[in-house]
């Protein structure tokens, strides 16, 4: 799932029901259709600290492969017995993670 600035703003205000964006301002309603201040600072860093989610999954040096060819390294290390740090699949998901770290 690609992050999104809007996911932010859900995250930050759990009373915005709807984001509308026009290429250049986020705006936000609560359930009573009225407008809901946002603080864009706040979005910014928080989708900063969340940013490492698209690189794992679309835009970074080494990405997640597909759930398919993920399980099919999972099935191939359970038959040869690499369930551990030495299989396909566990080393493919550190590479991933240690190309792009979660901040602290």
């Amino acid at each position: 799932m690609k992050i999104q600035k809007e996911n932010i703003i859900y995250q930050l205000y759990s009373n915005v029901v709807v984001v509308n964006y026009d290429g250049t301002t986020y705006t936000a309603k609560d359930s009573s259709e009225n407008d809901v201040s946002i603080d864009m600072s706040a979005v910014e860093a928080e989708f900063a600290k969340q940013e490492y989610i698209n690189k794992r999954t679309e835009t970074g040096s080494t990405t997640y492969d597909t759930i398919g060819n993920q399980l099919g390294m999972l099935y191939d290390d359970i038959i040869a017995g690499k369930v551990d740090a030495t299989g396909s699949f566990a080393i493919h998901n550190k590479a991933v993670k240690d190309a792009n770290p979660k901040p602290s």
